[in-house]
């Protein structure tokens, strides 16, 4: 059952995070409609809270409670701290940076479609969070990785 309840936030996680990608250049690199693009920047948003997090909790709680089982140590270097490793900075990069861009991005998306015209300042904030998230996405990519391959074992 522990091993359900990863897999699931495995997919919850990580679907999210590359779906809102793909909505995010669909709506950029479609007609460039200031409407659609404020609506998927809202959802990404919404989506973060209704798969993210839930995935986070079910990644974490019974990975935890299935390496302690398995006596893996968190006190020492193996897959599957590297994993942990991995799947923590993609949450710093999150709390720390993408869901503050992520805001911005909304509150900027909102105004270029009060001005009728996508802002400058948009565009700046738009392109940072195709980096990081770019970023944020592959960490936890590893980390799956690393939960499948298991080396050393």
């Amino acid at each position: 059952m522990l091993l359900f309840l990863q897999v699931l936030g495995a997919v919850l996680f990580l679907g999210n995070i590359v779906t809102a990608a793909f909505w995010k250049v669909r709506a950029h690199y479609g007609k460039q409609d200031l409407m659609t693009i404020h609506l998927t920047v809202k959802n990404i948003m919404l989506a973060d809270y209704v798969f993210t997090v839930p995935g986070i909790l079910l990644l974490l709680i019974p990975g935890h409670m299935m390496a302690f089982q398995l006596g893996y140590s968190l006190g020492e270097w193996n897959w599957v701290t590297a994993s942990l490793v991995l799947f923590s900075l993609s949450g710093v990069l999150w709390l720390a940076i993408l869901l503050p861009l992520q805001r911005r991005m909304i509150r900027y998306s909102e105004e270029s479609l009060r001005l009728g015209e996508q802002t400058a300042a948009y565009r700046q904030v738009s392109r940072k969070w195709d980096i990081y998230g770019t970023i944020g996405t592959i960490l936890p990519l590893i980390s799956l990785i690393l939960m499948i391959w298991k080396p050393g074992m």
